[in-house]
Formats: C-alpha cells, structure tokens, sequence
C-alpha cells in the first residue's frame, strides 16, 4: 500500500481517518475510494490473513512509518517485558514525531514530522531532526522560539488538548512525557492483537 499518496484516498482504503479532511470527506464517504468502492463493503468474508494485513496497513499509516520500521518495532515489543500489543504502542508513542502530533503542536502526523526534519522542534532545549528518536520519560518536547510564531503551529496549539501521559504548557509551546501511556490511552483505531499475529506468522 502507498503510503505517499493523497491521504483522503489512503483514509478511506484503510477505513481511519489520518487527516482532519480526510475525517471531514469519510463523514460523507465512508466506503473505499473507487468506481466500485461501495460494492467492496458487500463482498465475501475477509480471510484472517486479511484482516490482519489491514490491521497492519492501519497502525502504519496513522504512525506514517515503514514497513521495516514497523518489524523492527514489533521485534523489540517482543523482546521487552509485558504484553507485546501494549509495549508496542508505548514504543510509538515514544517517538518524537508521535509526541509532537499528540501534544498539538500539529495538525497531522505527516505536518509532525516535516517540522522535526525542519529544524523547529527541540528536546530538552536542543535541536532535534530524527522523527523517529525515542524520548524517554521525563524528557520536553518544545516548539523553537522562532518557530512559535508560524500561523500552523499557532492554531494547532490553540485547539490541543493532549492525553493524560502528556504534560503540556501551552504558553512555552513545551510538552512533557510523563508516564508510558495504556493502550487504551492511546487514540488509534488498529486491533494490535491481529498485528502482532500478522508479525507471528
């Protein structure tokens, strides 16, 4: 599956919205994109592989992440302690752009990332360029002082209102991780079981 193409069409080939229009449009068409897209809603039962897959399709493209990414992080849910489901999101959850996104200091994933690549996102006050690099508990996630005034992020942080693991000071643009979230915490629509299946096989 692309995962580089207009996201409304990906939205809706997954069935989750990853974008505010994408939620807005899939409102109105909630069936796949395509001249048949409504008849797929009626035919036969999805195989097991199948669902897994999708489930799969779904958690990578709400994180925008590789496949390879993607196995490396189920290999290390895996290894650690605890229920693998539960670990994996802690472990994506940790990732720069996902605190980003989650602190509202963006409106999208994809808008997450390209203001890490960018250069107006610092932990612990310095600058960080790595999307996917893990931030630990304890650590702040922070807006540059010269990007603060960027008319996205403005209006992104005005709306924010992060989960409860999230600790975030909207005046200085800076969020803290201050605990591992639960899954249910964690608002993305992906049974993890059936992912972690795909992974098994």
């Amino acid at each position: 599956m692309n995962y580089t193409g207009p996201k409304v069409k990906l939205s809706r080939q997954i069935g989750v919205p990853i974008t505010p229009k994408a939620a807005r449009i899939m409102e109105k068409r909630s069936y796949p994109p395509g001249q048949h897209g409504q008849a797929k809603q009626f035919r036969r039962k999805v195989s097991d592989y199948g669902r897994q897959l999708m489930e799969k399709q779904k958690l990578r493209a709400q994180y925008n992440i590789h496949e390879r990414q993607m196995r490396n992080y189920i290999d290390r849910a895996t290894r650690k302690k605890g229920v693998t489901g539960d670990v994996l999101f802690q472990i994506l959850e940790s990732r720069l752009d996902a605190v980003v996104y989650r602190a509202g200091f963006a409106r999208t994933i994809y808008a997450a990332r390209q203001y890490v690549n960018h250069g107006h996102v610092l932990v612990d006050g310095k600058r960080v360029n790595l999307p996917a690099q893990e931030i630990q508990v304890g650590q702040t996630v922070s807006i540059k002082q010269k990007s603060r005034t960027m008319p996205n992020i403005q209006e992104a942080v005005s709306d924010a209102a992060p989960p409860s693991y999230l600790s975030l000071n909207k005046d200085n643009m800076a969020v803290q991780l201050v605990r591992l979230p639960q899954r249910e915490e964690v608002p993305v629509i992906c049974e993890v079981q059936l992912v972690v299946e795909y992974y098994s096989r």
